[in-house]
Parts: structure tokens; sequence; C-alpha cells
């Protein structure tokens, strides 16, 4: 039976010590690493060792009684949450590990919102036991007021596979059946463990434990009771399908692609077809990965975790052969930055090692600025790209700074217009027509057509459509991302001898720039979803901190002498607000802030007016229109161009 299990928590909450508890019962480590003894199993690389946290979402394997146990361990530190959020998409079951003494910290919100997204039954242990302030029923409390009221004591109600009483109807009472069969005939032992298998992983029951990690207290119970309520249900006479959550590269450059399968079997040889693009390759190899190390397989099984070469263009969250899902990740950076490199360094190479971090990181969203002639990558906070200086000097052997971070704006339109697009230089020829309407906040850039084939060729059409969303494009008013619009091609005209295949791809790029010159252009921001808890008498200076931060918030609520308050406020103002909180509450409230998508900038004449973009000097987008008269093209200007169109 194969199941994959996800270690999870907030930054020193005692994961990897946790992790290397596990696989040293199970044999599969000789001796325990520590984090701090920087020889941990699973922090293997030397970046991780020498900063004493995880870095890179790395996997190990164990046995166990019938069972073979997938374990990934994953960061904690919010700069790297994307890393984590990739890994909990196949993961069976997750293990959140929670501070007996710190409690319920930021990021172990943001790590229940991903599980609950993913649907990913919880387990929870309370570590740390052994330290002083340690208050386990107390982080128990915790998480039924926080998480679910559907949790429950697993160390002190479940005992070498015997129910206290307790548990026995707190099992009954969430099922009217089981319910009835208590009433009626009591406990059967066999009834309740499986109806206890089923609820864990129908996330209808959170089982808690507690111990610690470091003093190797309530492991090996907590093992027992994990392998005994977890179940494996994959099937390998079904057709092979599989998920790609981790891209890595070796030390020839070579993709390796790390694979979940959720059914039928792969060997060595075989071809998958993947990707949105379905394209089809060969499997050259298979390596099933403990930590650093690596074995060879000829063949690999529903439920395995697995790493294979061949897959030359796969991406991160792609779907492989019967699986057809698409991986939508929540997680998205907040900031970008410029790399900064050595001028002896040619562009070329530094931004072909960029990309390959941004194969491996599809968050980082590597992007050349051909009018700045620079690098520029999206990140979560400084530590990543700190963190990030120091991978590329190992890997690539050179050195690169990075600018200060900025906030990522994005634009979009809050006016629907047509935009007219005309590419006419001497034997070139394409026109297109484009409907631009505002579309729901977080709906990206879309795509539509309702141009009828008598006016353009199908293939004219998809090649509009194609160039479209071939790359993202920049707004007016500060050269951002455009966001939250729909594009339409409503019509368009090729001609038979003098339109070639990029006339159509200036065509829509100029309609697409003419549109949003008569469009109302907004400017929006990152915000954050906040939720703090302070002592009442600090509830006015928190309220008073969040209307000076331009957010808002719902009425506060109120238990016995503490206050929690939720809601919105902007990235740029809240970013650095978590040092000044811990010292006014002497580090004794609770912050969580978790992106929230994006809204009207609360300072956009500030922000444009800083940028100072000039949309005018753009070489990549023009909404001027060409057009050709006595054999030589002219140009005609956006506010003239509809006049001038030909298929109106």
């Amino acid at each position: 039976m194969n199941k994959t299990i996800g270690i999870l928590a907030h930054v020193d909450a005692g994961k990897t010590t946790f992790s290397e508890q596990l696989l040293y019962h199970t044999k599969s480590i000789r001796e325990r690493g520590r984090v701090d003894h920087q020889n941990a199993f699973l922090d293997s690389h030397a970046i991780e060792k020498s900063r004493g946290i995880t870095i890179f979402a790395d996997q190990a394997h164990f046995s166990f009684n019938n069972s073979t146990y997938f374990l990934i361990d994953t960061p904690g530190h919010v700069d790297f949450s994307p890393e984590m959020e990739r890994s909990i998409q196949v993961m069976d079951y997750a293990i959140v590990i929670i501070s007996a003494v710190d409690g319920i910290e930021g990021h172990t919100e943001t790590v229940w919102q991903l599980l609950q997204k993913y649907k990913v039954p919880v387990f929870f242990f309370i570590n740390k036991v052994d330290r002083e302030g340690a208050d386990p029923s107390a982080v128990l409390d915790e998480i039924r007021l926080n998480f679910t009221d559907d949790a429950f004591d697993l160390t002190s109600s479940f005992h070498n596979g015997t129910m206290t009483e307790e548990l026995i109807e707190f099992i009954a009472e969430r099922d009217e059946a089981l319910l009835t069969h208590y009433l009626e005939s009591g406990y059967e032992e066999t009834l309740w463990l499986e109806a206890f298998q089923q609820m864990i992983a129908d996330k209808r029951l959170f089982p808690a434990a507690s111990g610690s990690a470091l003093q190797d207290t309530g492991i090996r119970e907590f093992l027992m009771q994990l392998d005994l309520l977890t179940v494996g249900s994959y099937s390998e006479s079904e057709e092979f399908g599989a998920l790609i959550y981790k891209i890595r590269h070796d030390e020839n450059g070579n993709r390796l692609s790390f694979l979940k399968a959720f059914s039928g079997t792969l060997q060595v040889r075989d071809k998958l077809i993947y990707g949105t693009k379905r394209l089809e390759e060969k499997v050259t190899q298979i390596r099933l990965y403990n930590g650093q190390k690596f074995l060879t397989a000829d063949q690999v099984q529903a439920g395995e975790l697995f790493a294979v070469s061949g897959l030359t263009e796969a991406s991160v969250g792609d779907s492989v052969g019967a699986l057809q899902e698409k991986a939508d990740f929540g997680l998205v950076p907040t900031l970008k930055s410029t790399v900064l490199f050595d001028a002896s360094l040619s562009p070329k190479e530094v931004l072909t090692s960029f990309r390959m971090l941004g194969a491996e990181d599809p968050s980082l969203s590597v992007f050349w600025d051909e009018y700045f002639q620079q690098i520029q990558i999206q990140v979560m906070g400084t530590i990543q790209l700190e963190v990030l200086e120091q991978v590329v000097l190992e890997r690539f052997g050179y050195r690169v700074g990075f600018g200060n971070p900025e906030i990522l704006y994005k634009e979009t339109i809050a006016s629907s217009v047509m935009g007219y697009g005309h590419f006419e230089p001497l034997r070139h020829y394409a026109e297109v027509h484009l409907k631009l309407e505002p579309g729901e906040r977080g709906s990206g850039f879309q795509l539509d057509n309702t141009c009828h084939a008598d006016a353009l060729s199908v293939g004219h059409q998809n090649l509009v459509l194609h160039h479209l969303n071939e790359r993202a494009h920049h707004g007016l008013l500060t050269g951002s991302p455009v966001t939250d619009v729909k594009a339409t091609l409503v019509t368009g005209r090729g001609h038979n001898q003098h339109t070639a295949g990029g006339d159509f791809r200036e065509a829509a790029f100029r309609a697409l720039r003419q549109g949003l010159e008569q469009a109302q252009n907004r400017l929006l921001e990152p915000v954050y979803h906040f939720k703090i808890k302070v002592n009442t008498d600090q509830m006015g200076k928190v309220l008073s901190d969040i209307q000076q931060a331009y957010g808002s918030f719902s009425a506060p609520e109120t238990t016995g002498r503490k206050t929690m308050i939720t809601g919105r406020v902007p990235v740029a103002t809240f970013m650095n607000y978590s040092s000044e909180f811990a010292a006014f509450t002497h580090g004794k409230g609770a912050l969580s802030l978790l992106f929230d998508g994006y809204d009207f900038c609360h300072n956009e004449d500030e922000v444009i007016a800083r940028i100072g973009y000039d949309k005018n000097a753009d070489p990549l987008y023009t909404s001027t229109s060409i057009f050709c008269a006595k054999g030589q093209g002219y140009k005609v200007p956006w506010d003239e161009a509809e006049q001038a169109m030909h298929c109106l």
C-alpha cells in the first residue's frame, strides 16, 4: 500500500526534526540528524544547512508494517510557500506540526487554507511539549477555535488500536448510522476503526497528537496511529495518470520531472502525453529519490513518487497521461526585482540560467524587459533573494545581485471599448478588431472569439488568438501586466497573397493597445486578508494602524480578554507590519497575512507618477496602425485609426 505523507509547519516548529524521527524509527536512516547540527537528512543542500531552514521540498521513502510511505518535508518560511503549495497537491495525508509553546502562527494559517483548498486530510502534531511554557491542551483549543471543531486529542484517547469511551462517542456522533448502531447494539471495534479511517480520509475528523520531536517523545506511538488510521487507494490496472509537481535539473542541465502516479504503471521507454499542449515524449530514465540519493527503476506504479528524464518541455502542474487536471496555484508573489550582474557576463547566459530556475519555480515568472534590457523576476520576499544569490553562485558559478523589491502592480480597464489594429506595410496585410471588456477580479486575461469565418478564415482567427495568448501584455499607466480583461475577436481581414504569419501578430497587438488607449485604465495593487488576535486593550491601536494603512475590517469579535480582527489591507502598506506588531504585543499577539488577490490601488496617482512610465517610448507595443497607399506605408495614430479601418 503506497501513501504520500507531507510534513508542514510554520518555520521553527520542529518539522524537519519530526521527519528525521520518522525516518529513524522506520530504519530509513541510521542516525538522527538535527537542523542546528547541520546534518539533517532532508535538509541536505548547503544553503539549507547554513541557514537552518528548509528551502526545498525534498522527499524520502520508508516502509512500515505493510505500507510504503513517501515523505515530503516542505519549507516553513513564507518566502518559500509556493514550493510548499506545489507539494501539497500530491499528498494523500498531511501532518501539520504546531509548537506547544507558540501555538498557531501566521504561516500555519496559510498551510491550513491550502490543505483545505486541495482537500487533503490532516493530522496535527503538537510539538515541543518538553519546553517551558508548553501548553498542548491550549493549542488544541486554538485548533478547534481557528481551524475545525472536529479536532480531538489522539494521544489520550487511542492506544494500540483501543479507543476510549470518549473517542467512541466522538466518532459515533458524526455518523447517523453509526450512532444508531451504538445506541442499539453498542461498540464494535472493527466497525468503528473503519469509520474512523473513512472520516479522516473524508476530512470529517482531524486527529491531534502531542509530543517532542527533539526528545523523541510520542513519535513512535504517533507513527503506529498514523499507519493504522490511513489508507491507500490506487489502481494499477487503470491507464497511467500522473501529475508533475516538481522540476529539477541534473548536473548536466537535463530536466528531471518529479511525478506522482495516481493510476496505472509506467515503464522506461514508455511514451507519455503531457501538458496543455498534450506533447508526446519518451521516458528515458526513472529515478526513485531518497533525499539527494536515488536508485534507477525499470517500472513504477500508482501511488509512488519518482522522477523521470525525457520530458524536455514539462512544467510544474502539468497533467500526464489519463489525468486531465491542471494545477491552479493560489500563492503568487507580490514583489518584483531586477537581476543585477557584472557587465562582463552575457545577458543571454544569465537569462538562460534564470529560465532554468524559473522552470523549477514557476512563481519567479522570469521576464526579459526588452526596453530596459533587464531580467526581472517575481519574489515572495527578501530572504528568497538572498537564497537566489547563493543558488546562482553554487550552480552557475557567477555572482548576481538584485534591485530593491518593489510592489508588483497590475492594470485593468473599467469600461468596454473596441480596439482596432491594421498592419499594411508594402506586401503585408492584416486587420484585427477586438472588443475589450472589464473582467471579474481575479479572472486574468481572457480570450473569446465571435468572428465569422466569412470575414476571417478559421486558421487566421486561431493565429490571432495564439498571438494574443503567447505573452503577457502590459498597460498604459505604469507598464504593469494587464489583468481582469476579456478580449474578444470580433472581426478581421487578411489578403490571399500579401498576408504573412507575423502580420496578424502586429495587427492584434496594435488593436489591443489601441483599445487600451480609449478605455478607462485603472491601477491594481495586491492586498492581504489579515487575521489579528490581540488583548482587548490593544484593539484600539490595531484598528488605528489598519485605517492608517488604508485597510478595512469587519466588526471585531471579543472572547474573554482576546479580540479577533479580520479584514483586507494593501500589501504595500502592511508588508513590514509584523515587526511593529510583535514589538507592541510583546510577541503575544497573532498576525496572519494571506494574499487575497488584487484591488484598486489606494494611491494610484502617486504610484503612476513615481514609476514614470512613458507609453509612447515602449518598443514592444504601439497603438499606431500602418496603412499603405501608392506603394508606400504610412502611420495612422490611435485616435484616427477607427475611421481608416477596412472592415467597418
